[in-house]
C-alpha cells in the first residue's frame, strides 16, 4: 500500500476546501479525529463536519504558506481570503494516524483588508 507523505495530506485538505470536497475532507480524517479551537473543545468528526465544513462557503482562497512535519506530527501555517476581501492566517497543530488526520489545534491570527490590519473588536 502506498504512503503518502504528510506534506501531502496537509495539500490534498487544503486543496478540499477549495475545491469545496467535503469527501475528500471526510475521508482524510479518522472516525475518532478531534478538533479544537476557541470556539470548539475536542469535538468531534461530526460535530466539526456540522459547525466548520459550512465555513468552507466563505472562503475564495487559501495558501499553505509553512509545513513543518515530524514523525506523526505537523504544524501548519496558511492564509485564506474570504469572498469579501479579508484575508487572516492561523497556524494548525495536526497529529496523524498513518494517512488520516487524528487531531487538528487551531490558533487564530491577525485580520487584515487590503494588506492592513483590522483590529479585532
Amino acid at each position: 500500500m502506498f504512503s503518502r507523505s504528510k506534506p501531502d495530506i496537509v495539500r490534498s485538505y487544503f486543496a478540499a476546501y477549495r475545491s469545496k470536497d467535503r469527501q475528500v475532507v471526510e475521508d482524510l480524517l479518522t472516525d475518532d479525529f478531534t478538533f479544537t479551537s476557541p470556539y470548539d473543545d475536542a469535538i468531534d468528526k461530526a460535530a466539526y463536519l456540522e459547525r466548520c465544513w459550512p465555513n468552507s462557503e466563505r472562503i475564495r482562497t487559501n495558501v499553505i504558506e509553512k509545513v513543518f512535519t515530524e514523525s506523526a506530527e505537523a504544524f501548519v501555517r496558511y492564509k485564506c481570503v474570504t469572498n469579501d476581501g479579508k484575508e487572516f492566517r492561523n497556524t494548525e497543530f495536526w497529529t496523524f494516524d498513518g494517512d488520516r488526520i487524528r487531531e487538528i489545534a487551531v490558533y487564530f491570527g491577525a485580520t487584515y483588508r487590503d494588506g492592513a490590519f483590522v483590529k479585532t473588536p
